[in-house]
């Protein structure tokens, strides 16, 4: 695959009834890596995750998947976790993952026994037998994904996946997501939860209002802000505003300022002189929630002013 990609996409186009959902994204997914497709609700992350599993046809643009121009040649190399989740309710859980593995290709026998492993080690070797009706809604929806990898699949592509978990669900869906990886398995997962994308991505790329607005890494998003400083004054005063630089924020515990190309050392001398002191000073890198927000906002407002003019 050229420059070792898993999956490259590049002016990826899509309209469904007149409107267009998807306009030009590019993707690129580096093989081995996990790769989030982040945007608010609407995006076009599951109209761009079809297109590249070859489910809907794209308007415009190219992609390749496993080194296929047509992705559904590479299908049985693939694990897919839709994000509509359906099992058959009267299924036992290993006999639905057995399922799962048999339509990409994976004998029933084997496929029983990796159920039965892989819902031991994801801690459900007691729901084995458990028809799925009878299991909650996490537990199903886990079930679901380990039938998306019990073939093994060098591709695991996961449709917001943890929506609708409560936090011991997720924990154990980030451990499964990083097993398989682990493995060597390429993953791609679409979210709108940054905490997730946060700890678990290598790459992303964000789409809002159907474009793609950003792609790199975590670090590389949050580089998008300055860091910021919190300062808490050891005592206050009405002057106190103007000695912070400019653009600083007042919460309950404090203030909030960007850091100033030349550091804070000449800000901190201002409110010493002013006599505020210092009670409390920390340096605050952006996280990932805050270059989302700010990526997110400033498409927003383009496409306001894409529809004023």
């Amino acid at each position: 695959m050229a420059g070792d990609l898993a999956i490259s996409a590049s002016g990826l186009v899509k309209n469904f009834g007149g409107k267009r959902v998807v306009d030009g994204v590019d993707v690129a997914v580096p093989t081995g890596a996990i790769y989030g497709v982040l945007g608010p609700n609407g995006a076009g992350k599951t109209t761009t995750l079809r297109m590249l599993l070859g489910i809907i046809e794209p308007d415009g643009g190219r992609r390749t998947l496993l080194g296929h121009n047509h992705p559904r040649d590479a299908s049985d190399r693939v694990g897919y976790l839709p994000e509509e989740r359906g099992l058959y309710p009267a299924m036992r859980a290993k006999d639905a993952i057995a399922f799962m593995g048999a339509l990409r290709g994976l004998d029933l026998k084997t496929g029983r026994k990796r159920a039965a492993d892989l819902m031991e080690h994801a801690g459900l070797g007691y729901a084995a037998d458990t028809k799925i009706r009878k299991l909650s809604k996490g537990m199903a929806q886990l079930v679901q994904l380990l039938g998306s990898v019990v073939h093994q699949p060098e591709l695991l592509v996961l449709d917001e996946p943890f929506s609708g978990l409560d936090p011991v669900n997720q924990e154990r869906l980030e451990a499964l997501i990083l097993a398989e990886r682990n493995r060597g398995a390429t993953i791609v997962m679409s979210t709108h939860v940054m905490a997730h994308a946060e700890r678990l991505c290598d790459r992303l790329t964000i789409i809002a209002g159907g474009k793609h607005r950003f792609e790199g890494t975590v670090a590389q998003a949050r580089g998008l802000l300055p860091m910021r400083a919190h300062y808490v004054p050891d005592r206050d005063g009405p002057d106190l505003a103007a000695h912070l630089p400019e653009g600083a924020v007042h919460g309950k515990d404090g203030w909030r300022f960007p850091v100033p190309d030349g550091g804070v050392e000449a800000a901190l001398r201002r409110l010493i002189d002013g006599g505020h002191g210092i009670a409390g000073l920390s340096i605050e890198r952006p996280g990932l929630h805050d270059a989302f927000v700010r990526i997110v906002g400033a498409a927003a407002a383009e496409g306001k002013q894409e529809t004023v003019a």
